[in-house]
C-alpha cells in the first residue's frame, strides 16, 4: 500500500509538473554498442569546465554506476575561491557507442563572469564524444543556451 500511495504522489507530481527529474526511476537500460567504453565510463573521473581551471585549477569527480541496467552520471566542479563558481552533472547514460555516449539529465553551470553570473542550465539529450587522441569525453553542446559563450564540458578517462 505504502509503494502504491508513493507511487501515485509521484504521478500527480509529474502531471502539475511539480516532479520533473526522476533520474533512472522510468529509464531503459542503457544501449551497449561498445562494450569496451562502457567498461572505461564505469567508475570515478576527472571532471572539468575549462572556465572553472583559470585561476585555481582544480578538477572536480564525475562518477558513473550501473543499477539494473542502467547507467547513472553524477558530478560536480567547485572552483576555489570567493565566487562559488561551479558545475554540476547529474542523469543517466542512455547509449554507449565507439567513441561516444549519450546523456539525459542536466548540466548546470555558474561563472560569475559569464551569462551575468547566472546559472547557464542543459535539460535533455546530450552527448558526449571522444576525438582524435584524446583523453576525454567532451559534450557538444557546447554552446550556452543562455548567452554567447562555449562551455568545455569534459569527462576524463586517463
Amino acid at each position: 500500500m505504502k509503494n502504491l500511495t508513493i507511487a501515485i504522489a509521484l504521478l500527480f507530481g509529474l502531471l502539475l509538473g511539480l516532479v520533473s527529474d526522476l533520474p533512472g526511476a522510468l529509464a531503459a537500460p542503457a544501449t551497449i554498442k561498445d562494450a569496451a567504453q562502457k567498461k572505461k565510463l564505469l567508475g570515478k573521473h576527472m571532471l572539468s569546465l575549462q572556465w572553472l581551471l583559470f585561476d585555481k585549477p582544480k578538477y572536480g569527480t564525475a562518477t558513473v554506476t550501473e543499477r539494473d541496467g542502467v547507467l547513472y552520471l553524477k558530478g560536480e566542479q567547485i572552483a576555489g575561491g570567493k565566487d562559488k563558481d561551479y558545475l554540476k552533472v547529474d542523469g543517466i547514460i542512455t547509449e554507449v557507442g565507439p567513441k561516444s555516449f549519450k546523456f539525459k539529465g542536466k548540466i548546470i553551470c555558474r561563472v560569475h563572469y559569464n551569462n551575468d553570473g547566472k546559472e547557464c542550465i542543459r535539460d535533455g539529450d546530450m552527448t558526449f564524444i571522444i576525438t582524435g587522441k584524446r583523453k576525454y569525453w567532451r559534450l557538444q553542446e557546447m554552446k550556452c543556451p543562455h548567452c554567447e559563450v562555449t562551455d568545455y564540458v569534459d569527462i576524463y578517462f586517463i
